[in-house]
């Protein structure tokens, strides 16, 4: 029987699986349901639907009455994502297949189980360490894992480690693992599919495979736009390639000057502060966006050491800065209320857990030019600033934490764009 033959009945309208799955994953599902593999690799680009599909998949696998003594555990890099992404995710996939009465879902502990056998879908975060030793299900196993935006782990070896306290206890599983390529050819995850392994399945899919009425008309015109405005960044964000060529964090940069009659025209300014004194510098940082070509401009920088915030913030006054708001880091909520009681628009960051990796996501993306006349010190961060990498050399996802204070600042000033609720899927 094929996959897509498969029904199921919701509020007396027939639905079937070519509903809910695009139709470039029907090879993959029938290998899934058939347990071809044991190990699944989905990647590609935004609105590529590998989320809805891994999360669709698990739900038939689980319902499944040879199934029944097998649960399912899904991760991802920090416990603070899990409600708003694959939690969704998986209340979205019972609900598409109509079985919304036959599963119990709740928050604390956020957990999901089927009613008729008892079998659970619990979901942890990787930096909840005591919560990943006390993996126990309350019957059977573990048999269908998840890893989720698996570019964000801190490289093969720690999903390794996952796996091996997940994947014990039976003879049968399902591993599944999804994620958008990272822009650097040279990442974990962009070199582990290129790795031959005779249990695994790897998968590449990209919006224009989905029905155009599943996104919508504004996601279509979007990725046209940024396909003849950034072509490069189109084939990263929307194609899932990675475009990049090594550890450089950021590949679209272009240095020239910038002159002041094309400064007269920038009408949207945004501005960040990283606060520092010694032996970390205090940076602030001012841009412009023209959003229409996704291209951030640099305009001014004060990149300093030891200077009190009264200093600082006069400079900014001094030079006028004081006409649009300065997003600041909010570890140090006394500066914020130092620049506001000198009269600028200051306020905290709003941080938490994955604020960094999205921000530097969103500024990844961007086309930025940078006149290193007017901001040397950030134009040298930007040029300079590549991924960690492990032992053994290779490049894996984290961001290093040093020579990055006027990217700091310029990822405080544009924080709007990207942390926002709902805006990281």
């Amino acid at each position: 029987m094929n996959s897509h033959e498969a029904e199921r009945n919701m509020n007396q309208k027939t639905i079937t699986l070519d509903d809910l799955i695009p139709q470039n994953f029907d090879d993959v599902l029938m290998d899934v349901l058939e347990h071809r593999h044991s190990h699944y690799i989905f990647k590609g680009g935004r609105g590529s639907c590998k989320s809805s599909f891994v999360s669709i998949a698990i739900i038939l696998l689980m319902t499944r009455p040879e199934n029944k003594d097998k649960h399912c555990i899904i991760f991802r890099k920090t416990a603070n994502t899990l409600r708003d992404s694959v939690f969704s995710q998986m209340q979205f996939a019972i609900s598409a297949l109509g079985l919304e009465p036959d599963f119990k879902c709740t928050v604390s502990p956020m957990k999901i189980t089927y009613i008729p056998t008892g079998q659970v879908i619990l979901f942890r975060g990787v930096d909840d360490k005591m919560k990943l030793k006390s993996l126990k299900a309350p019957f059977g196993y573990f048999a269908f894992s998840w890893l989720e935006e698996a570019d964000t782990f801190s490289g093969m070896s720690e999903i390794r480690n996952i796996l091996q306290s997940s994947m014990r206890g039976g003879s049968l599983f399902w591993c599944f693992m999804s994620f958008n390529p990272p822009i650097s050819i040279n990442n974990f995850m962009n070199e582990e599919v290129l790795i031959e392994r005779a249990d695994r399945f790897v998968h590449s899919s990209d919006y224009r495979t989905v029905p155009r009425e599943w996104l919508g008309e504004q996601f279509f015109d979007e990725a046209e736009h940024l396909k003849a405005t950034n072509e490069k960044a189109y084939r990263h964000e929307y194609l899932g390639e990675a475009v990049g060529t090594g550890g450089a964090v950021f590949e679209f940069l272009e240095f020239r000057t910038i002159t002041d009659e094309e400064i007269s025209r920038m009408d949207k300014i945004f501005q960040g502060v990283d606060f520092g004194y010694y032996p970390d510098p205090y940076a602030f940082i001012r841009a412009y966006y023209n959003a229409a070509k996704e291209t951030i401009y640099l305009i001014d920088e004060n990149y300093v050491n030891k200077q009190q915030n009264a200093v600082t913030g006069q400079w900014i006054k001094d030079k006028g800065y004081a006409d649009y708001q300065v997003t600041c880091d909010s570890a140090e909520p006394k500066s914020v209320v130092d620049y506001r009681d000198m009269g600028i628009s200051a306020r905290g960051a709003i941080k938490g857990p994955g604020s960094v990796e999205y921000g530097m996501k969103w500024l990844q993306s961007r086309h930025i030019v940078i006149d290193m006349k007017r901001t040397p010190h950030t134009g040298k961060e930007l040029k300079e600033y590549e991924y960690e990498r492990d032992k053994d050399g290779v490049i894996i996802s984290g961001y290093p934490d040093a020579n990055n204070h006027g990217i700091d600042a310029l990822r405080y000033a544009f924080e709007q764009f990207y942390n926002r609720r709902g805006n990281h899927a």
